[in-house]
């Protein structure tokens, strides 16, 4: 992620939705931490449209040690029973989890290929499953699965509708410090995602 400037765009992408996955899934490992600590906070173009949200995420985990950082994950995210934000599509597309959205989901991961580890606790409505998904969809080998139409058409249906609403419970969140930092960027990067999509239509 320090050379992000440095790869193409799709690249560049890719890793984006790579690193948002790590941290959401899981509390961060020191090693991604340490690596975050030293990036790159110049954006290739001046003034480019992630740069100040991205140098505040990085600022945040510059400022935070790992324990507080794992702690907030946890107080966040984990716990037994309700967590206090949701990271997954269904709660925040129908109120409940395990909804209809989930099995729209599923049948669209069926179509594309991609089945599920059976070793994974969470339901592939979890935000973090969905970045990681659209990472193979960037750059994946196989051009007939992995192309911008399905790009497109993933991010339309199982990204889009629900990913602004995480980003306002995170920012509103009185415990949030690095993930409300976090959700800034993610809501400016979803923001060029839809914006480059709109110019394939």
């Amino acid at each position: 992620m320090s050379n992000i400037s440095t790869f193409d765009e799709e690249t560049a992408r890719a890793e984006v939705y790579g690193l948002l996955a790590a941290l959401l899934y899981a509390p961060p490992t020191p090693e991604l931490l340490a690596q975050l600590r030293v990036a790159v906070t110049q954006a290739p173009q001046e003034g480019g449209f992630l740069e100040e949200s991205w140098r505040d995420v990085v600022a945040s985990s510059r400022e935070l040690s790992d324990q507080q950082i794992a702690s907030e994950h946890a107080q966040l995210f984990g716990g037994v029973g309700k967590p206090e934000v949701y990271l997954f599509g269904s709660h925040y597309l129908s109120g409940f989890l395990n909804e209809k959205p989930l099995v729209r989901l599923r049948t669209a991961l069926t179509k594309l290929g991609i089945e599920r580890d059976e070793a994974m606790p969470e339901t592939e409505d979890h935000f973090a499953y969905c970045c990681e998904v659209m990472r193979f969809l960037i750059a994946g080998e196989d051009v007939s699965v992995s192309n911008l139409t399905n790009q497109k058409e993933f991010f339309a249906e199982h990204v889009q509708p629900w990913a602004a609403q995480m980003c306002d419970a995170l920012q509103a969140h009185h415990r949030a410090v690095f993930y409300a930092r976090l959700a800034g960027f993610m809501r400016a990067f979803i923001s060029i995602e839809m914006q480059g999509f709109d110019m394939l239509a």
